[in-house]
């Protein structure tokens, strides 16, 4: 009980500094924003016959597929590899945010920050595992 009374002693004495840094994030966070907007990651499947890109925002922006594809008629094959490029290119896009994210935390000591960094590196936790991909696919990541 002790031991909990002075983590919550040692928290208000630092609550002055805490309430300084996470002003100053709040401020680094608007210039971040711009930032992710100008990212680009890109996906790709089927050897570059689909090509999706995405931003640090975590929005699809473009889609490109080649005029061979559309015109075999393969529907079913044309929706996996859109689900594989643009998996790719969010999981692109998801990992340069969090390098960002990364930059507009650095120097900074909250408590659980470094979680919170962590699940956003590894896509919120979330299991990919069931998700299509391709396994030849290229792409890449544009700052």
């Amino acid at each position: 009980m002790f031991g909990k009374i002075g983590n919550l002693a040692s928290l208000l004495k630092n609550a002055p500094e805490l309430i300084r840094q996470a002003r100053e994030m709040q401020g680094r966070m608007a210039e971040i924003q711009k930032r992710l907007a100008q990212v680009k990651a890109e996906g790709s499947a089927g050897g570059g016959m689909v090509t999706v890109e995405a931003n640090g925002q975590l929005k699809v922006t473009a889609v490109r597929i080649e005029d061979s594809l559309v015109s075999s008629g393969d529907r079913e094959l044309l929706e996996d590899l859109l689900v594989a490029a643009a998996n790719q290119a969010l999981d692109k896009a998801r990992e340069a945010a969090s390098q960002e994210m990364s930059k507009l935390t650095e120097g900074v000591e909250l408590p659980g920050l470094g979680d919170i960094l962590q699940k956003m590196q590894d896509g919120g936790g979330g299991d990919s595992d069931d998700e299509p991909q391709e396994p030849s696919s290229g792409g890449s990541v544009v700052v």
